[in-house]
């Protein structure tokens, strides 16, 4: 039986609520611990994130959509990964993560807030690592 209206908006408003809980949780993490590189923790964690959403919304998604599921939920997913594997082949990762949060934010304004609305979280994740590339470092004199 395929999911009613009612499902798929609760799964949707779990998924969101989960992505935002889930940024303001590495968020807290990031500020408390603050880990030797913080930037890594941030693109790593957007990623996660993202796939858990796009795990989440699949069911739904494929009923509704069929076949168009796998770009509606691919492109936020490979958008995510490419901060990752950047960083991971040495290319300058702050432009894949400004790249990858503008990708992440425009497709969830271009689905009109629907599902792509549940991957804008993430981009805050993105947008902070890319950030935190020119903030001041501490100073080591005392």
């Amino acid at each position: 039986m395929p999911p009613t209206a009612i499902e798929e908006n609760e799964m949707l408003g779990l998924a969101t609520v989960g992505a935002v809980v889930g940024v303001l949780l590495v968020g807290l993490v990031v500020l408390i611990r603050k880990p030797a590189d913080a930037r890594s923790v941030l693109r790593w964690s957007a990623l996660a994130i993202t796939v858990l959403v796009a795990a989440l919304l699949t069911p739904f998604t494929v009923d509704d959509s069929g076949a168009a599921a796998s770009y509606l939920l691919g492109v936020p997913v490979v958008a995510a990964m490419v901060p990752v594997l950047a960083q991971r082949v040495g290319r300058p990762a702050v432009v894949a993560d400004l790249a990858a949060a503008l990708v992440l934010i425009g497709w969830g304004l271009l689905l009109g807030l629907g599902i792509g609305g549940a991957f804008v979280p993430a981009a805050v994740l993105l947008i902070a690592s890319a950030a935190g590339t020119w903030a001041p470092r501490p100073s080591t004199t005392a």
